[in-house]
């Protein structure tokens, strides 16, 4: 791996792949027993950027602490959905949709499945660049929207297909990620999908900046109030629908993250599911 510095411009596509890269290493930073992120750590070494213009006083305001633990804990509980099915499936294939620069399925890893990240070209050019496929890893540059990316994964029935999307389908039209999970649930029968997702409140505040540049309105991108109804209202070949609240959904709340952060997390982000992390187990 080059020791070249990669110089990131503010307002580009590539810095929506570099603030959840920062947010991670900030969660690692404060609580590092919980996230053993060192390929993450590494490359935020590797890139030229000034994240204080994002994260003043090392992200220790109320908003980016919240942010970055968010980051920390989706990616957590990505790491023990993955395990979990690979318990049951050691020689599958773990997708990583909309990859970036996520590294979550090497953490995750148990030296028999296969892994492919799939992303655009742009951003699989640079992932190769700062992040070259290892051992059992395949890049796949492709929209996701685009379903050809099915028959590039080698997916075998008998050895099954883990799914995941961290910060992607916030950016799909609720009717491309209909289409995509239905597709999907046909075409990988006994494979599961794992995400990240927020209510129509939560969308607002996140896209604000994208939609006044866009000029589209945030109805028009996915959001859910209810998933565990609205779900499985999108394929008749999902199995089971399983929604968490990403603050106590799969570990309990951590005191270091402070009074105020633990019960915002609990009643405004799990409660009223604008921290959401949902799981789809597509039927066999």
């Amino acid at each position: 791996m080059s020791d070249e510095k990669f110089h990131i411009e503010e307002g580009s596509v590539q810095e929506t792949l570099i603030l959840p890269l920062y947010g991670r290493k900030l969660y690692m930073d404060w609580y590092p027993d919980l996230l053993p992120d060192q390929d993450g750590k590494d490359l935020i070494e590797r890139i030229d950027y000034d994240f204080s213009k994002k994260y003043p006083n090392g992200g220790k305001g109320l908003s980016a602490k919240i942010g970055a633990i968010e980051y920390g804990l989706r990616v957590r509980a990505t790491i023990e959905e993955i395990k979990k099915y690979l318990e049951e499936h050691p020689k599958a294939v773990v997708v990583n949709m909309g990859c970036g620069l996520d590294t979550t399925h090497r953490m995750a890893d148990n030296g028999q499945c296969r892994v492919c990240c799939i992303d655009l070209p742009d951003v699989i050019e640079l992932r190769q660049q700062l992040l070259p496929a290892g051992e059992r890893e395949t890049y796949i540059a492709c929209d996701l929207n685009d379903q050809s990316w099915f028959e590039k994964i080698g997916f075998a029935e008998e050895d099954g297909a883990f799914f995941y999307g961290l910060g992607l389908f916030f950016y799909f039209t609720r009717e491309q990620v209909q289409v995509l999970f239905d597709a999907m649930a046909r075409r990988f029968p006994g494979g599961m999908i794992a995400f990240d997702a927020t209510n129509a409140k939560g969308l607002k505040m996140m896209l604000k900046e994208f939609l006044e540049k866009s000029g589209m309105t945030s109805a028009a991108y996915f959001s859910m109030e209810d998933p565990e109804k609205e779900l499985p209202e999108f394929s008749d070949h999902f199995e089971k629908v399983t929604f968490y609240g990403l603050f106590e959904g799969h570990f309990p709340l951590d005191p270091r993250y402070g009074t105020m952060i633990n019960w915002m997390g609990r009643n405004m982000g799990d409660k009223k599911k604008m921290s959401q992390y949902d799981t789809i187990l597509f039927k066999k």
